[in-house]
């Protein structure tokens, strides 16, 4: 079992802001994405302030988010990062398989990495992943840098939503179709 504690909360800053944002989609019904709860059993409870200082996961997660936007099944992580790189530790493998087998079934599944030092919301999509994933696998780097991610998928912020992050998804839905007619007229 996993043991849970402060490490936990590492990603709730970003998470608030997706919350939020979340929150505006569904008042515009633009989108219906709700955050997974990571099922805990708690083992130890601060009296004076009812928090839990000590508890296990019951289960591994999956992703932080899932829902629908506009008909499209979607999944994604929430990760937070302090520096240029990111390391692949921070994602476990029943995620990777997880969110792969929800691409199977014509989802979409991403991350969300919010790079502290350089106050940056980026877009990952599982394809670009999966290879930084699987070049780990071959002995390759156990992360990716900064300047390795494709800029076009940094998100903007404005006109009230935090971390808007449907613009990217129709962006890799293109990126998708262009991909998919490259390997039609290949056939």
């Amino acid at each position: 079992m996993a043991t849970w504690n402060s490490r936990g909360l590492r990603g709730s800053f970003l998470e608030e802001l997706i919350n939020l944002t979340n929150e505006k989609y569904r008042n515009q019904k633009l989108a219906l994405i709700q955050k997974v709860p990571t099922p805990i059993k708690p083992i130890h409870i601060d009296q004076s302030t009812r928090h839990i200082t000590l508890a296990y996961f019951e289960q591994k997660s999956t992703v932080d988010y899932i829902g629908v936007v506009q008909g499209i099944p979607v999944c994604f992580d929430a990760k937070e990062c302090a520096e240029d790189r990111f390391p692949l530790a921070n994602i476990h493998e029943h995620q990777m398989k997880f969110m792969e087998e929800f691409e199977a079934q014509e989802g979409i599944a991403f991350l969300l990495i919010y790079f502290k030092n350089r106050d940056c919301f980026i877009y990952l999509p599982f394809t670009y992943l999966k290879t930084f994933w699987e070049r780990m696998e071959r002995g390759g780097k156990k992360s990716f840098a900064f300047e390795e991610l494709n800029p076009a998928f940094e998100i903007s912020t404005y006109s009230g939503t935090f971390v808007h992050y449907l613009e990217k998804i129709q962006m890799d839905l293109e990126d998708r179709q262009q991909l998919s007619c490259k390997h039609d007229a290949s056939t």
